[in-house]
Formats: C-alpha cells, structure tokens, sequence
C-alpha cells in the first residue's frame, strides 16, 4: 500500500488495524508526530556553547526569565570575564561546551554586572572565571573563579577541583532571578 509522499506500510509489520494510523502519522511527518504525543528530544531544543553579548535590559523589571548576577571581589579590571550558564545535570556541569551561554565581557574592578538569559524557568549552575592577563588560558597563579552558591573551591597538589553541582544548583523563576558571586583567587 503506498500513501502520499511515497511512503509505503507495505514494508513494516503492523498488527491488524493500525496500519492506517500509522499511515497518517507518517503522511503528516512533524505535525502528525506532535499530535500523537511524540515530541523532539529536549536536546533538540535547546543548543549549546552560544555566545551572547552582556545584555542588561534582559534583566528590566518585567523581563524573564534571567539571572542578574552580581560579581564581586575581582582583584582588577584587566583582561576577559567568562561567565557561563549551565543546566543542572552532572552531565552538563563545567563539561567542555556543555554551557548554555557564555559570556565574554570586560571585568570592573570589584564589582561587575551581567544579565544571564536563561531558556525557561528551572534549575541551573554558573560559573565565571576572569582571565586576568587576557590569554584566554587558565593560570591558577593569577586567575580568579567563582560559582553559584560560593562554593569553597577546594584544591589538590595546588590544582582547584571543582565543586559538585548540588553546591552551586539555584532555582530560576518565569522573572529575573538575583544572584551574588564572589570571586576567588589563589593567592
């Protein structure tokens, strides 16, 4: 049997009096898939490693959902600020490209804003690290780091090891979420 698009059930083995369901599903393609309940992987939703620029009016009253982060104790205002947005899956956290967002701006010394768009209300982790010298490397000696929740960034054979994800997890609302991360540095 052969339907539009030239699809055939001819092939596949159906039990008796399904093959024009699965028929139609298949003639709608996306449209019909969706109607029946079968939906795209979240994956699919949702890209990674996107650069986006520091965009504060995403954080206006009204605006949402977002993050205002708060970033304080940075030692200068010299070189790149990483901020990085991750879900909150072990899968996800401080893996390569496996942030949501990321921002590169310039540091103030002291205190820096930035406005974190996040895709949908929900549980997520972000980490920011200032690249003081601007190489775009990570020098232990003179970089600092930071991450939801302060977590103490603990060290082995002078070598930070990454807090767990539960240490840094915050909840997003449909709004603008505050948050306040302090920088740490090694020395």
């Amino acid at each position: 049997m052969m339907i539009s698009r030239g699809i055939s059930t001819r092939s596949a083995h159906f039990r008796k009096g399904t093959r024009p369901l699965v028929a139609a599903i298949a003639a709608l393609g996306g449209a019909g898939a969706l109607a029946f309940g079968f939906a795209p992987p979240a994956a699919a939703e949702q890209a990674y490693g996107v650069k986006i620029d520091n965009d504060m009016t995403q954080c206006a009253p009204g605006k949402g959902p977002a993050v205002r982060l708060r970033i304080t104790g940075l030692r200068s205002g010299s070189g790149n600020l990483f901020v990085r947005t991750y879900f909150a899956k072990d899968s996800d956290w401080l893996r390569s490209r496996r942030y949501i967002h990321r921002i590169d701006m310039r540091p103030n010394r002291g205190v820096t804003y930035a406005c974190v768009p996040l895709p949908r209300a929900g549980k997520y982790a972000i980490a920011v690290q200032h690249d003081a010298n601007g190489n775009r490397e990570k020098d232990f000696s003179t970089d600092g780091a930071g991450m939801s929740g302060d977590p103490v960034i603990r060290t082995f054979l002078g070598i930070p090891r990454p807090p767990a994800l539960e240490d840094t997890t915050f909840s997003a609302g449909d709004g603008v979420t505050r948050l306040s991360i302090e920088m740490r540095y090694m020395d």
